[in-house]
């Protein structure tokens, strides 16, 4: 059985999460990290050399990094899965968009989470929220365009790319962002994904 290290609302381990219970593959979710603590260990540093989660056991197989996460449960455990579709083509469409999110998304979303959740209201630096609600906005219009045209990011099937992006889409849509521009597309698939049992039970939470 995967033992998945990390606690339930990080959005790295969310992405995990999410995927194992789409491919109903069995596994042991172990609380690290945040006030759980225990990523600073020598056992844990082993798995994770960066003390941050999500870490992986597979057997006497260890691995980190969110999206190489997804990509190796795919090819491991579900390899004729839709998910990560095996033509190359639409295969690498698919890691392209789970890119997006680590050099695009992540960065602006990550300033505008902790400066909205995890900062006290008199302690938050307004400016500098309002600026990278503007930078993710300017990204998530991007993909509103995208979405104009077909149902999921990379294609009109639903893949990993929707999993590593559509975490944040739900952050984006239930934070109280300053400015936050309308888009349609964009907020149709965040309602695509609400309809999916495992989004609406592991993603769709209060963001804490």
């Amino acid at each position: 059985m995967i033992k998945l290290w990390g606690r339930n609302t990080s959005s790295n381990v969310m992405k995990v999460i999410w995927l194992l219970e789409e491919l109903g593959i069995a596994y042991d979710r172990i609380d690290v990290g945040g006030s759980f603590g225990g990523t600073g260990t020598a056992e844990y540093r082993a798995m994770q050399p960066l003390g941050l989660v999500p870490a992986i056991e597979d057997g006497d197989f260890q691995l980190f990094e969110s999206n190489t996460i997804l990509r190796y449960i795919c090819n491991a455990h579900a390899p004729a899965t839709p998910f990560y579709p095996a033509e190359p083509r639409a295969r690498a469409r698919v890691e392209a968009w789970m890119d997006f999110q680590q050099t695009a998304i992540n960065r602006p979303m990550s300033t505008v989470f902790l400066g909205l959740v995890r900062t006290a209201p008199e302690q938050r630096d307004m400016a500098a929220i309002a600026a990278a609600a503007r930078d993710a906005a300017g990204h998530w219009a991007i993909l509103d365009s995208r979405l104009a045209r077909q149902a999921c990011i990379a294609s009109d099937d639903f893949s990993l790319a929707d999993i590593a992006l559509g975490i944040y889409v739900h952050r984006w849509f239930v934070m109280d962002v300053p400015g936050r521009p309308e888009a349609p597309h964009l907020r149709a698939w965040y309602q695509h994904l609400l309809a999916r049992p495992a989004y609406a039970r592991h993603i769709a939470l209060p963001p804490s």
